[in-house]
């Protein structure tokens, strides 16, 4: 009980810490991560109640020595399991009482290894990320501006970044294999990054704009922290299925230790090869460019036009690698169990020493490569805006959405009476001047949230260049008595 309190208070405290620190999304995530862990205590409590008719189902030996992960003689499952027999004679169970408890300790383990990688991976990447800030800042220095002039022109093959991702990389082939070893060394530098951010801003925000691109790209990050921090069904049944085919001694779970890493390394040179084509695409589009290269960002660059599906699979390899530990860990803690899984100590060292390398490879790599390229899919990410910018525009449409809702009430009613003349609760129809911005002002000063923090100018201006303000100048008349005298 004192272990639950203290866990439960750390874990409130923390919450605290980010909604003070105005770190929603981590907020969230953690939420996430506390549902996670009452749901796997839910399973473990269902287990406890149901032990006794599962340990019911009965299934025949032949079935029994079949479905062990270890090879076993032919006739020792009826000499060593005699107290598990069911009550009809030659039959056994298919888990004892026993092996459910083990199967308690193995979800438990599981969800604090998932848990933990989780957690790895976001400190990891932000740590990458400290590099890209350094990058961001220059980008206010007048020497940056100097040479990305607009009135400069170039030759498009001189351009660093065109310089960096064609060549030899251009070659049909090749340059698959120069990405896939790209993703270890230098696998973002900082040409690749101010070339990404300028196309970004130049796609979905003015030329400009005074846009804090590595802020925007961290709050992104958490966002997509809120899905790796979970466990869906499809990555359950992933790990059901690998349990369940770990049979006969055939070594199921030793070859798919390998399938985590093929999928990120296979992820990690698709990222890569998405900077190449787009610099082969600045390179086909004109010979000679004016000002900084600029990359057009597009769904096209990725699987199936689904920059999510880039995600769902670094999920995947994450979840493979903590079930891969747990289960290391879970095997040799278990009595019993070490002399099945862990005949060759070789073996499972390497297993060790792989999943260490691969948690290292995706969230020091993998990950940060991820968060910035997929800001170049077609569509921004909801995470543009701050906490405090989102809530006035989702304000700001609620209320276009029933000042149109009264007015065309009212327009009906005047059709119905034969008045063409509309009614006195006729909202106007907006100016041409009117935007969002005006309200989202409106929305920051009278925040329904009394500890959130005002938004500071920065956030103002980006949202100006988003949406425009028309001014109308006012017009000056000259005084008659003036007039005359002119």
């Amino acid at each position: 009980i004192i272990v639950s309190v203290l866990l439960e208070h750390a874990l409130h405290k923390l919450g605290h810490w980010f909604h003070k620190r105005h770190k929603n999304a981590l907020a969230e995530a953690l939420e996430k991560m506390k549902a996670e862990l009452m749901l796997v205590g839910f399973i473990s409590l269902l287990l406890a109640v149901t032990q006794d008719p599962i340990s019911g189902i009965c299934i025949s030996q032949k079935a029994a020595s079949i479905m062990r992960p270890c090879k076993v003689e032919p006739g020792s499952v009826k000499s060593k399991y005699k107290d598990y027999y069911c009550a009809k004679e030659g039959k056994v169970a298919l888990m004892s009482t026993g092996s459910l408890h083990q199967l308690h300790i193995f979800i438990f383990v599981l969800a604090v290894f998932h848990v933990t990688y989780s957690v790895i991976i976001m400190a990891l990447s932000r740590l990458k990320m400290r590099t890209w800030k350094k990058w961001e800042t220059e980008t206010a220095s007048l020497e940056y501006q100097f040479a990305n002039d607009p009135a400069r022109f170039r030759f498009t093959h001189q351009t660093s970044f065109v310089k960096r991702h064609l060549g030899l990389s251009s070659t049909p082939g090749v340059r698959w294999v120069v990405a896939f070893f790209r993703q270890f060394f230098r696998s973002v530098t900082k040409v690749d990054y101010l070339t990404l951010r300028a196309g970004f801003i130049n796609a979905h925000l003015s030329q400009n704009s005074k846009f804090d691109f590595h802020k925007y790209i961290k709050r992104s990050m958490e966002d997509d922290f809120k899905v790796v921090v979970g466990i869906s069904l499809p990555l359950w049944a992933v790990a059901i299925l690998t349990l369940f085919l770990d049979i006969d001694g055939i070594g199921t779970l030793t070859w798919v230790s390998f399938i985590p890493l093929i999928i990120l390394l296979c992820v990690g040179t698709k990222l890569e090869m998405i900077i190449m084509e787009m610099a082969l695409e600045i390179q086909d589009r004109s010979s000679v460019i004016k000002g900084a290269p600029v990359v057009e960002p597009s769904n096209k660059f990725f699987w199936f036009h689904r920059p999510d599906w880039v995600l769902f699979f670094i999920h995947l390899t994450l979840f493979q690698n903590a079930f891969q530990m747990a289960h290391f860990v879970w095997t040799v803690a278990t009595p019993g169990l070490k002399d099945c899984f862990h005949m060759n100590i070789g073996l499972s060292i390497m297993k060790v020493v792989l999943g260490l390398a691969l948690q290292f490879l995706c969230s020091y790599i993998t990950f940060p490569l991820y968060a910035l390229v997929t800001q170049m899919g077609s569509n921004m990410k909801r995470s543009i805006f701050d906490e405090q910018t989102a809530k006035a525009l989702t304000n700001w449409r609620n209320t276009a959405k029933e000042k149109k809702k009264v007015r065309d009430t009212d327009m009906l009613m005047a059709q119905m009476i034969g008045d063409a003349t509309p009614s006195r609760g006729t909202s106007p129809m907006p100016s041409r001047g009117s935007s969002p911005v005006h309200l989202l002002q409106k929305g920051m000063g009278r925040s329904d949230d009394p500890q959130s923090a005002p938004t500071s100018p920065r956030t103002m201006e980006e949202a100006r260049d988003m949406y425009p303000v028309v001014v109308a100048h006012p017009v000056h008349r000259l005084n008659p008595a003036d007039r005359r005298r002119s």
